[in-house]
């Protein structure tokens, strides 16, 4: 039998180490991030949640037992050093909430399911505050800038560059050496075939296939996909 000096029974019976971490945004993607963190605890516990925040207030006081704690102004009111992740799904909206989180409290989160295959020889580059979903798959030599979000099953291939605040919903497939510039939306099952470029704050649809370069500040549907509308900036 082996002897537990009494110094080592203390540290095993100690809990482990977990870092705070709120969650900006109440909304359906705000309790899809509380699931992904739940995953990542149950691998290796990693953060301890304090709460939702949102400048709309939820319905109801808690979100599946986590409380509602306040909006942005509230969370920059914090004293105490506190991670946060930003589980804005619109890639304006999030970079917004991101400009008014100037707390020097307030560090931004990389979240990344724990079965998200992502090691040192794939040469993986990412920015702070990426949100990486059940399911994704990365190749090699790929850049993701900062508050990157990748909804469950999206793939990205080698080369590809993802500017800051790109979101890609489930399933959407990026092919190589393509560069999504800053603030890119991708619906579910949008495609973007190998080398082409996106324009910053262009949205490709769900299910459309992107075969050529797409301007910036359009809204782009179809197969092809076939720019139908230009926004205002």
């Amino acid at each position: 039998m082996t002897k537990l000096f009494f110094s080592e029974y203390e540290e095993a019976d100690q809990p482990p180490i977990t870092r705070p971490l709120a969650i900006f945004g109440a909304g359906g993607l705000g309790r899809e991030v509380l699931m992904l963190i739940q995953q990542i605890n149950e691998y290796e516990p990693t953060w301890h949640i304090t709460g939702f925040y949102d400048d709309v207030r939820p319905q109801a006081d808690s979100i599946h037992g986590v409380p509602y704690l306040g909006t942005a102004a509230e969370l920059n009111a914090v004293t105490e050093p506190l991670h946060v992740t930003v589980a804005v799904g619109n890639s304006r909206s999030r970079a917004n909430v991101v400009d008014k989180l100037t707390s020097p409290q307030l560090f931004f989160a990389t979240l990344i399911h724990p079965a998200v295959a992502c090691a040192p020889y794939q040469q993986v580059e990412l920015g702070v505050g990426c949100i990486i979903s059940q399911g994704c798959i990365l190749t090699c030599d790929i850049v993701l800038g900062k508050h990157v979000l990748l909804n469950l099953g999206c793939t990205i291939g080698h080369d590809a560059v993802l500017g800051d605040f790109c979101s890609l919903m489930p399933h959407a497939n990026i092919g190589g050496a393509v560069h999504l510039e800053t603030g890119v939306y991708l619906g579910t099952n949008a495609t973007v075939i190998d080398r082409v470029r996106v324009g910053a704050y262009a949205i490709v649809g769900a299910g459309a296939v992107a075969v050529r370069d797409l301007p910036p500040n359009c809204t782009a549907v179809g197969v092809p996909a076939t720019v139908i509308k230009r926004h205002s900036v």
